[in-house]
Parts: structure tokens; sequence; C-alpha cells
């Protein structure tokens, strides 16, 4: 039974809170009452942060990450090699590979994965777009920095077979030393760190296969 409060603005701010994943009623009480406690212009910086975030955020048009402009920091780094392509399913996978410090070149953020399941197909995330980077020129590798789960895998099989027109791109993946199973976010970032410097051909995957 849902706890009710005498308040309709408390309510109303504990409702919006418990919105947010792994955030339930109790939790988001608590952090209701810990900003009621604070200075009044702490709280406003609060939510004005978060205005701020939602109507000022972008997405690079290249990469699709996130970026306070048309073209992320990444991508306008001189210093990154343009010429490899590290491809993940969502930004927060951005954040885990770059903290191995072991990826120099660029990334392109799908923004899901193919899940028949559950409605997601190839259409509906950045696939075409990647397609016509590798159709552009200048890249020598895609590397598929894909969850080693069973969408994962499809998205990896299918992207392959969409860059097959390109030989002379390779097309690698993370190297199994990520569990099968997991998510790229939760892997460590040594086991990250070294999937990346080991990865090996997409195609050799058929191979062990057969």
């Amino acid at each position: 039974m849902e706890q009710e409060f005498a308040s309709t603005l408390l309510e109303n701010a504990v409702a919006q809170f418990a919105k947010l994943p792994g955030i339930g009623r109790k939790t988001a009480l608590r952090l209701v009452l810990y900003l009621l406690k604070r200075d009044p212009a702490e709280a406003q910086q609060f939510g004005e942060a978060i205005i701020k975030l939602r109507n000022e955020i972008q997405y690079c048009h290249t990469c699709h990450n996130i970026s306070e402009t048309d073209t992320c920091p990444i991508c306008a780094n001189p210093n990154r090699d343009p010429s490899i392509v590290c491809v993940v399913e969502n930004v927060k996978d951005v954040m885990s590979i770059e903290n191995t410090h072991q990826h120099h070149g660029l990334y392109h953020v799908l923004g899901g994965l193919i899940s028949p399941m559950d409605g997601i197909g190839p259409q509906d995330i950045e696939i075409d777009s990647l397609v016509q980077r590798v159709a552009q020129g200048g890249i020598s590798e895609v590397i598929l920095a894909l969850s080693a789960t069973m969408e994962g895998d499809t998205t990896n099989f299918y992207i392959f077979r969409r860059l097959a027109p390109y030989p002379d791109v390779k097309i690698t993946m993370l190297a199994r030393g990520v569990s099968v199973g997991n998510e790229i976010e939760y892997t460590d970032e040594l086991t990250l760190g070294r999937s990346i410097l080991n990865r090996t051909l997409f195609s050799d995957t058929f191979a062990k296969e057969t």
C-alpha cells in the first residue's frame, strides 16, 4: 500500500523522483526530505542544472555521443585516430571505454541493440549512419564493442553483414575477456582495456563455431 502524504507538494516531488530507474518511493522520500533540509539556493541550483541539461544537451551529428555542441569533444579532438571507429550501445559504454585509456580512435553510439522481442529492429538504432560513415571512406577498422549478450551478438552479426561491401575495412570485436552475458558498463576497466587491446577479427568467430 502506497504511503500518503499530507502535503501535495511533497507527494508530487516524491512521485517525480520515484520515476527514476532504481529509485523506489522510500528512497525518493529520503531524497526529497534531504533537499528540503538544504539551503534553498542549493535546491535552486539542483533544479536549474537538470533543466539546463535537458534543454541544452545535444547529440554529436557524427557519432551520436552526448555533447554541448554539434560535434562532441572526442570527434573534434585532432589527436584521436579517425580511421578507427568503436561501435557501442550507449553513452555509458563510451564513458567506460574512455576510462580504460586504451582506445584512441572515435566512437559510434547505436542508441540500443537489435531485439525483436522488444520490437527493436535495425531501423530503430543508428546502424544506417554507421554504414554511411564507412561508405564515405577514411575508416580502416570498425571495433564492435557491444555487450556479450544475445542482443549484442545479433547486432554484431547484422553490422558485419551490412559492412561486407567494404572489404578494406577490418571488422574486429572485443576479446572474450568480457564474459558472456555481461554488459560493457559493468565490466571492470582492466578487463575491458585488455579486451580492447586483444580484440580479434569478427570473421574468426565463424571459424571457431564450425
